[in-house]
């Protein structure tokens, strides 16, 4: 027999601002970077996202110097075309972002299960 599933759960959102309070990263970025890895390139991934060529570009570059690394590779067009990869520490980003992702659902979860809606 299956667990009863709970009326009641908690959700969270987690991502990165600056001191202005900007967006730095989050799922968006992160689906950003997910198209353009699977895409091979910026223009692509935009098409792919339904959003515009600028719009993805502003938010890697408001990403990329807020934290002083690049997050792709781009090479120039020509006749086979331009394209983008990602760097090394775009994909460690990445990674370490589900990571602390996963870390505070899970104490969020385990808080809440602790007892979180009980009343005395």
């Amino acid at each position: 027999m299956a667990a009863k599933k709970p009326k009641v759960c908690v959700k969270s959102k987690v991502w990165l601002e600056d001191r202005q309070g900007r967006i730095i990263f989050g799922l968006g970025r992160m689906r950003i970077l997910r198209a353009i890895e699977r895409c091979g390139s910026l223009n692509a991934a935009a098409k792919d996202l339904k959003m515009s060529y600028r719009a993805v570009w502003g938010k890697i570059k408001v990403t990329e110097d807020a934290l002083g690394k690049p997050l792709l590779v781009k090479s120039q067009g020509g006749s086979a075309g331009g394209g983008s990869t990602l760097t090394p520490y775009a994909y460690t980003l990445m990674e370490r972002y589900l990571e602390l992702s996963r870390i505070i659902d899970t104490q969020a979860d385990d808080l809440f299960q602790s007892g979180f809606l009980d009343t005395k």
